[in-house]
């Protein structure tokens, strides 16, 4: 299996980032991801949208995804152009949700320390490393598991158990 290589500048976040905080409750009417992530994160970064490029990466610190079990949230991140968080911590629905609908989620608390707002960075998925372009440094995180990189590049679970059928 080739290597699944991310790139993109950095968002970075505090700690307790929770699910009404990625997608205000307000906008919950609806499960059109187009229309969830035009709000994505408004709520703590009135810039996000505006500022994402497609690849970029969230970081945040620990707890990332608390509160609520929706689904939403990870679908406004995805849709809106992240292509990956990285976290000190998950709430664990959170990171299945993530999975289930194809957003790599890691743990590097050396990467969270280490980075800042802006920075860029490429993440190896394969391998478990996650290298600062703009610092010239690396980190690592746990490499995914190959059935979970399948699950990555297909686009998440549903699309993943239809190829296998």
């Amino acid at each position: 299996m080739s290597d699944i290589l991310l790139k993109g500048k950095v968002h970075k976040y505090g700690s307790n980032i929770n699910t009404d905080e990625i997608i205000p409750a307000r906008y919950l009417n609806t499960t059109e991801a187009d229309i969830l992530a035009k709000y994505c994160m408004e709520d703590i970064d009135k810039n996000f949208v505006k500022n994402v490029e497609k690849g970029d990466i969230i970081v945040a610190e620990n707890n990332f995804g608390c509160g609520s079990s929706r689904e939403h949230a990870p679908i406004a991140i995805k849709t809106v152009g992240i292509s990956a968080v990285v976290a000190n911590s998950f709430a664990r629905i959170f990171f299945r949700n993530s999975i289930n609908i194809g957003l790599p989620i890691l743990e590097s608390i050396e990467a969270v320390k280490a980075v800042n707002d802006g920075d860029v960075i490429e993440i190896n998925l394969n391998q478990g490393i996650i290298k600062n372009i703009t610092k010239n440094e690396t980190y690592r995180s746990q490499s995914f598991p190959e059935f979970m990189q399948e699950i990555i590049k297909s686009g998440g679970l549903l699309e993943y158990i239809k190829i296998k059928k």
